[in-house]
C-alpha cells in the first residue's frame, strides 16, 4: 500500500518509526546510486556514535528504551532490602546513540560527496547538534560536497542566512567549489519532495535524485502502513491548515 501522502508522510516522523526509516532510507539511497556511480565512485554507509543523557532518550527518536512495569499491587512482594538497610533501585543510564550516512568515494577513495539525513538528535540542543554541526563545519570548510536532507518538521533547522523563509522540509545542495552559495530546496508537508542533482566532480554525468520515489517505494515495501495508526493525530502535529488538509487526504483514501 502507498502513502497517501504526496510527498514526506508526517506520520513517519514518529519516535517509533523514524529510527528504521532513517537507516531505511541511507540504504535505498545507496543501493540506488551505486550502481548509477560505477566505476569512478562507490557509494559506503558510514556511522558515528555519541551518548545521550537518559531525558533525552525519547526526542532522539528512541522510543523503545525504557520498559515501564504495572504499579505493585498490594499483593506484590516487598522491595528488596539490602543488608544496610536501604532499598534496591535502579539508575539510569546514558544511552549511545548510532547515525548513518552516506559517503560517495572516488575509486581511490577520496570523499568527494557527503549525503546526511537529519535525526532528531541533530535538531536539538545537545550532544548530537554540537557533534554534527562541527562535522558540518569542518565539511563546508574543505571541497567535499555536501547533500543534507531534513525530512522532520520539528526541532531547529541547521544554520544558514540568505533565506528567511520557513517551510516544514529542506535538502540543501552545497557544493564545495560554489560556497559560500548552496542551493536550498524547501517544501511543505503538502508538496512532493524536489529532486536534486548529486554533485560530483568536474566533468563527469552527475545523477538526478529522486527522493520522493525512493520514500515511497520504500514505505511500501515495507509495510509501514500496517505499523502507523491514522486515525490518531500525527507525532509531532500537524498545526494550521494542514490539520484540515491531512484529514481530508486520509478520508478520501479511506483511512479516517
Amino acid at each position: 500500500m502507498p502513502t497517501p501522502f504526496p510527498g514526506m508522510d508526517p506520520y513517519l516522523e514518529q519516535p517509533a518509526i523514524w529510527p528504521d526509516l532513517h537507516n531505511s532510507l541511507i540504504v535505498v539511497l545507496r543501493d540506488d546510486l551505486a550502481p548509477r556511480l560505477r566505476p569512478r565512485y562507490y557509494v559506503s554507509i558510514e556511522e558515528r556514535t555519541y551518548t545521550v543523557e537518559p531525558g533525552d532518550l525519547l526526542l532522539a527518536g528512541r522510543a523503545d528504551v525504557a520498559v515501564v512495569g504495572p504499579s505493585r499491587s498490594a499483593s506484590a512482594p516487598a522491595p528488596e532490602f539490602a543488608e544496610s538497610g536501604g532499598v534496591m533501585v535502579m539508575v539510569d543510564m546514558p544511552d549511545q546513540i548510532r547515525e548513518t550516512y552516506l559517503e560517495v568515494r572516488s575509486a581511490t577513495g577520496e570523499v568527494i560527496t557527503l549525503i546526511e539525513i537529519l535525526s532528531p538528535t541533530n535538531k536539538r540542543t545537545g550532544e548530537g547538534r554540537g557533534l554534527y554541526l562541527r562535522k558540518r563545519h569542518a565539511v563546508l570548510a574543505s571541497f567535499t560536497h555536501l547533500v543534507e536532507i531534513d525530512l522532520l518538521r520539528a526541532g531547529e533547522p541547521m544554520p544558514m542566512s540568505g533565506w528567511a523563509g520557513q517551510s516544514d522540509y529542506r535538502i540543501m545542495v552545497s557544493r564545495g567549489n560554489r560556497r559560500p552559495r548552496a542551493l536550498l530546496l524547501p517544501f511543505g508537508v503538502r508538496h512532493a519532495i524536489p529532486r536534486f542533482v548529486l554533485p560530483l566532480q568536474p566533468n563527469d554525468v552527475e545523477p538526478d535524485v529522486n527522493l520522493g520515489h525512493l520514500l515511497h517505494a520504500l514505505y511500501d515495501r515495507s509495510g509501514y502502513d500496517l505499523r502507523l495508526d491514522y486515525r490518531a493525530e500525527a507525532d509531532p502535529p500537524l498545526t494550521g491548515d494542514d490539520v484540515v488538509w491531512a484529514d481530508g487526504v486520509l478520508h478520501e483514501s479511506g483511512l479516517r
